[in-house]
């Protein structure tokens, strides 16, 4: 039978890199499974996780991994994050495109008030407490350097046990760290999701984001909020209907599928037609030009939408871009 839970060989490159740094030799048939630009089965990554924690010396093995990752370990997932324009996009990237890096686990961003929560559920049962250390290490170097090591997280919290002492995790990440808590992931504020990332390019972002779609369709992971919002970023003058009839569901139907990933047609499209505009505007495109090409009826329609969105309108926004 075919194993179809897998990850990226770029993100088990990084078990392996680690293994080399510390001077470990994995066995070398589960190694000849890790083959470039082949997608690894979950079941081999559970078993390189196996052997790197039982040869590691040390209980925090899988928290340095995770300090060590680079962007390049995520595949074209983790470059659309830090193409992004804030850290909020990047994170809301990182939910959709996740599957990209592995099927081991899930990402939910949530927000109450002037609070957001990056949550993380593992899916796998093997080394759970040293994977989701690697995660959630990984999490905090790779926003704090894609933001200029302006991002700070108010709290990172963890379901599983210390693996050692307390002061050790606040050392090695910088922040408090919550253990036995109800859910594992970072706690921000608003204010920090609109924190503007280094390597924002609206240009690369575009072309990434059309590669991860194919991507996802082709190891059958797309969400549904994620199939709604690439069918408004390819045709973005489609409805709800419209969009619901290529989904084989009705508009009333689809609202209710969406509800169940906490969403709307209406917030999907609304958010999508604004990422397009700002994309198209900081490209040097007119406002009549980003107007038609976004579907509205006429120019003035977009300018208040755009309003409503930025608090400024469109033309001045383009002037301040350039």
């Amino acid at each position: 039978m075919i194993e179809t839970s897998t990850v990226t060989h770029l993100y088990a490159q990084a078990i392996l890199q680690a293994a080399k740094r510390r001077g470990m030799k994995l066995p070398k048939e589960l190694l000849s499974q890790v083959v470039p630009g082949q997608r690894v089965a979950l079941s081999v990554q559970d078993r390189l996780w196996d052997e790197y924690c039982q040869m590691a010396d040390g209980a925090m093995a899988g928290l340095d991994i995770g300090l060590a990752l680079q962007v390049g370990h995520l595949d074209s997932a983790g470059m659309l994050l830090i193409s992004c324009d804030t850290l909020r996009d990047g994170l809301e990237a990182l939910v959709e495109y996740a599957p990209i890096i592995g099927d081991g686990g899930e990402f939910r961003l949530e927000q109450d008030g002037d609070d957001m929560r990056l949550r993380y559920r593992p899916a796998y049962q093997v080394r759970v407490p040293e994977r989701v250390e690697a995660v959630m290490a990984s999490l905090v170097r790779l926003t704090g350097w894609a933001t200029g090591e302006a991002f700070q997280p108010s709290q990172l919290c963890m379901r599983h046990r210390p693996l050692a002492a307390l002061s050790e995790y606040e050392s090695r990440l910088g922040i408090p760290v919550l253990f036995e808590a109800d859910y594992n992931g970072l706690s921000l504020t608003a204010a920090q999701g609109e924190l503007p990332l280094i390597q924002a390019n609206s240009g690369l972002r575009e072309h990434l984001r059309q590669l991860a779609d194919r991507t996802l369709a082709s190891l059958g992971q797309q969400s549904l909020s994620g199939q709604v919002t690439r069918l408004v970023r390819d045709h973005p003058a489609w409805g709800k209907e419209r969009v619901a009839s290529e989904l084989s569901v009705s508009g009333r139907h689809l609202n209710r599928l969406l509800e169940g990933e906490g969403l709307s047609f209406k917030f999907l499209r609304e958010r999508e037609l604004h990422r397009r505009a700002l994309d198209l505007l900081r490209m040097g495109q007119s406002v009549a030009q980003v107007s038609e090409q976004l579907g509205f009826s006429e120019e003035a329609a977009f300018a208040r939408a755009f309003r409503r969105w930025e608090g400024i309108s469109p033309s001045k926004f383009r002037l301040e871009s350039r």
